[in-house]
Parts: C-alpha cells; structure tokens; sequence
C-alpha cells in the first residue's frame, strides 16, 4: 500500500452524499451527527478516506452545488462545530475527509452575487461573474447552452445578462478577475487549516471562459480541444499554483499529503494532456467506466485508454462505476447494454425493463474489476449495499433541476440520491429515528439494509468487505501495473505482479478457471467453472 504521504495513490474512497446518508436529529435529511455515528461501518468496510458532497449554506436547488458561502455549514447539515468533530472522529478511524469544492459557480444568494445585482451595468462587483448586454434583438449574449437545457444565459431586470453553464440558480465566477482566485486561495487554505486531506474539484475544466465569449461553432462539442468555456490555458497555471499550496501542507503526518481529484469527463487524449504535466494536480476521475456497456472489449479499451493516459504522469486516475450524479450499477448492469453509451429517451425516463438478477450479479463482478485495478477506487454510499436505481419517485418528490427543466424527458438524478437504508423492515430503515426522509424510500429495501447484509456471507456487502481486505493485504494490488492476459473473446483476464490473476466471464456458458488458488470470487464456485457474469481472483505461489 502506498506511504502516509501519498496515500491517494490507491486509497478506497467512500463518496458521501450527506443528505442522504444518515440523519443525527431526526429532522429526515442527513448530517455530521448522522454521518459521525456511522463512521464505524465506514472503518469495518475499510476505506482510506471519504469524499463529502457540498455540505456548505445553499438554497439547494441543485443539491447543494449552488453555493452561498464556502466557509460554512448548512444548517441542516449541522454546524461548523460538527465539521470539525467529525473530521477528528473519522482520523480517529485512519479515515482522511475529502471535500467537495465549487469553483466554477456560485449560488444567486451568495453575498457576490447579489452585490452584483445592487451595483448595475459596469459596477465592478459585476466583472466578479459574467454579465452581458445582449444582441439588438433581444437575444442571449451567444450561443451557450445550458449543461441542464436550454441558454446558459438569464436576462436580469436592468436588461444585461449572467452567464451560467449550470442552472440559472448557479451564475458562473468570472475567474479573470482577480478577486476569484484570491477568494478560492482563501476557503482552500480554510478548510486545509481544519484537517481535511484534499478536495474534490467540481466542474474542473470550465472555471476559465474564452476571451470574448465567442460563439461555439455550428455542430462542435462544448467539450473538447477547441471549447470556448473548457480547458482554457489559464486553468492550468491556476492548479499549479493550487498543488504549490496542498504541497506546502506537512505529508509525513495523517493525514500525509494533502490531494485533489478533479471531475472531468473526457474521452480525448488531447483534453487531457495538459492534466498529465508535471506540477498539476494529483488526480482526474476516470469516469469512462461508467459509461462503458458489460463487454470485455468495450471494458479493456476503457481501461487501456485510462492507464495510457496517465502513462508516465504523476497524476493519476481513480476508478469509478458509480456516483450521486449517474444511475446506480446494478440498473445499469440489468438493462440492454447496447443503451449504456447511447441511451434513448425511455432509459432517461427510467421506462427501460431492469432484469434485477442480472444486473446483480453483474454489478458484484464489477465490483471485483474495481478493486482489483491499478491505483485508487472510488465507492459511492449504498454501492456497497447493492442498490439499484429509484425509479418510480413521484414527480411532485423530484428535486433534480434536469426534472423541471426538460419537463420530465429526463427524470433527472433523484434515484441514486435516495436516503440509505440502515436496519429494519420498513422506511425508513433506520435513516432517521423520526423524520420522513426528503427523498422517499422505496417498499422492498428490507433486505438491502446493512443490518440484513452485515452477518451475511452471501451479500453485497461481505464482498465488498472481503475484497477490502484482501486488497490490502495482496502485495500485487492497490497501486502499480497490469498486463493482459491472451484468452478466449468472452473472458477478461489480466495479471498483477506478484502473482495476481483477474478473471471474469461474459459468455454464455461456465468457463474453466485458471490455475491458482481461488481467494475470492463473485459468485459460488463449483468444479473450477465460473459462471457467466461472475469474476474471480486468483493467488498464484
């Protein structure tokens, strides 16, 4: 496993969405009490450090990523107090605490903003955002659309315009201006001060704009090489000078070196490259396995373009297959996968048939493949449950913004967001003692609850504890290399040295294990044959 210093390098990370992972007061939304009470279940798993989604003051129509200030608590989350108690209780387990920055956008309420507006066209509160006049004949400044639907633009009531590439709740900093960057120097240095082990980086490629806001061209992609609002080169120098301040954080005490992990959707090596640079920042997201169908080729190619990418850099790439803004594995592992990479509107509306037992089956294989990769894995909460996604959620339940905005084309990212369920044979399953939880749970999660899974041998989470574990102690896994294994089009199989095979079945029929000892596998084994949808790891001497 890797030193204290960098312990990034092929930690588990545990993904936090606060709101629903455990509520301290019984008010039905998560907390730091709720969360800090749970910490126990967290360390048995035996994760390295756990990611907490924006936990800071916020209107919450988007879930918290419109942000009002980046120095405190929400109160519905608790108090600052309640930060700092669980950021000691989790060091207490050897757990580091990651949190969730948002530098791209704001909140309207936050104190800037709202400035902004007061000061009218041309005050200098407003060159801390994007602000506008529009065309001539009433028009948006340009062309940009919206990553929610529709212009990235609102029209405020002395006739300029804001830009925000998210919802119109979350106007979008003008990162030119020099106010920015001091202002986000500061909360980093804020919450470095307090004890966390690094951040996560929301939205990481668009913070800089081009110069004018130019239109984006008929028919390119808004991410890419030529993108006026995406990887722009001040960007670059902007996480060097980041990675100069993380650095100067003592590595040779917990919770050693200090990281950040930037989300970044790319399948372009082009994009990434100036990522991979000496002096950038630590870590990029590979998403791509969460878009990638249950097929080894399509799988091996995911994970080849990963590992070349981040070939010869410093800079590394964490493993993902689920996360608070896409579908949950199991849904995704039990529909036809052919819709995986080009959904239909159907899929998007939650209409697709999810054959459940498949899509078990396969998510407890893909979890095998997660941990058994080279460098850090990130496990989204109630991942390790096996949860499937939440469908048929009410519309007048829905929180998403994508909800409303596409007018229910696209339901939106309530389903993985679900408060967790914890014990008992009904909602809400030990969430919270008292209160109805602000998303609702589904009837039939009796046996998906912790409690229902925690003595069984057989369940989602006894895999994921078992593989935990023995990830840990194989010296061939955590951080390092594989090689590809040559074998039959409907296996995928590859070696870790010293003396590590991986293994899984995609066709039809039982296939014929490898020499080895078999240590831990997907599914019950007989005669050596692994069944279809299964996975294997193999101990070599």
């Amino acid at each position: 496993m890797a030193e204290l210093g960098q312990w990034w390098k092929d930690a588990i990370v545990y993904q936090v969405y606060l709101r629903s992972f455990a509520d301290g007061n019984g008010d039905g939304v998560g907390d730091f009490v709720g969360l800090r009470e749970r910490l126990p279940h967290l360390a048995e798993l035996g994760v390295d450090a756990i990611w907490l989604n924006p936990f800071y003051p916020s209107p919450m129509a988007d879930g918290g990523y419109d942000v009002s200030d980046y120095r405190d608590v929400d109160p519905r989350f608790g108090t600052l107090a309640d930060a700092d108690a669980l950021i000691r209780a989790a060091a207490a387990h050897d757990i580091r605490v990651i949190v969730d920055i948002v530098p791209n956008h704001c909140s309207i309420e936050h104190p800037w903003f709202r400035d902004a507006l007061r000061s009218g066209p041309g005050g200098p509160e407003r060159r801390r955002f994007h602000f506008r006049d529009g065309g001539p004949d009433g028009s948006p400044p340009n062309n940009w659309q919206s990553m929610f639907g529709g212009p990235a633009w609102t029209r405020v009531e002395d006739g300029q315009w804001y830009l925000h590439l998210w919802d119109s709740s979350q106007p979008d900093f003008n990162w030119d201006d020099p106010a920015v960057p001091a202002m986000f120097e500061d909360v980093l240095r804020f919450w470095l001060d307090r004890g966390v082990a690094g951040f996560r980086v929301d939205a990481a490629l668009g913070l800089y704009k081009a110069e004018g806001l130019p239109d984006l061209p008929p028919g390119a992609p808004g991410v890419g090489p030529d993108s006026p609002y995406m990887t722009q080169p001040a960007l670059f120098e902007l996480y060097r000078g980041w990675r100069k301040l993380l650095d100067s954080y003592p590595a040779d005490v917990f919770p050693g070196r200090r990281a950040a992990v930037l989300e970044a959707w790319y399948d372009d090596r082009a994009v990434m490259a100036p990522f991979m640079e000496d002096g950038q920042l630590h870590q990029v997201f590979n998403l791509g396995l969460v878009a990638t169908p249950w097929q080894p080729a399509e799988l091996r190619a995911s994970i080849d373009f990963a590992l070349d990418v981040c070939a010869g850099s410093e800079t590394a790439a964490p493993w993902v297959l689920e996360n608070h803004d896409s579908p949950r594995l199991a849904t995704r592992m039990g529909v036809d996968q052919a819709l995986i990479r080009n959904p239909t509107p159907e899929v998007m509306r939650g209409e697709v048939r999810v054959d459940a037992e498949t899509g078990a089956r396969r998510a407890r294989a893909a979890a095998l493949l997660l941990l058994a990769l080279p460098g850090s894995a990130y496990v989204y909460q109630g991942q390790e449950l096996g949860l499937f996604e939440v469908l048929d959620i009410p519309a007048d339940r829905r929180q998403d913004p994508i909800f409303a905005l596409t007018g229910g084309l696209v339901v939106g990212r309530d389903g993985c967001r679900i408060p967790l369920p914890w014990s008992g044979g009904t909602a809400p399953y030990g969430f919270s003692e008292s209160g109805s939880p602000w998303l609702p749970q589904p009837e039939g999660w009796a046996g998906f609850t912790r409690e229902a899974q925690s003595d069984d041998l057989g369940s989602p989470l006894s895999l994921y504890r078992a593989a935990i574990k023995l990830r840990r102690e194989h010296p061939a896994l955590g951080d390092g290399e594989l090689a590809w294994a040559d074998t039959r089009p409907d296996l995928l199989m590859f070696t870790r040295e010293p003396g590590f095979v991986f293994v899984a079945n995609f066709g039809s029929a039982p296939a014929l294990l490898p020499p080895g000892d078999v240590i831990l596998t997907s599914v019950p084994v007989e005669d050596g044959l692994l069944p279809p949808d299964a996975a294997a790891w193999i101990s070599l001497p």
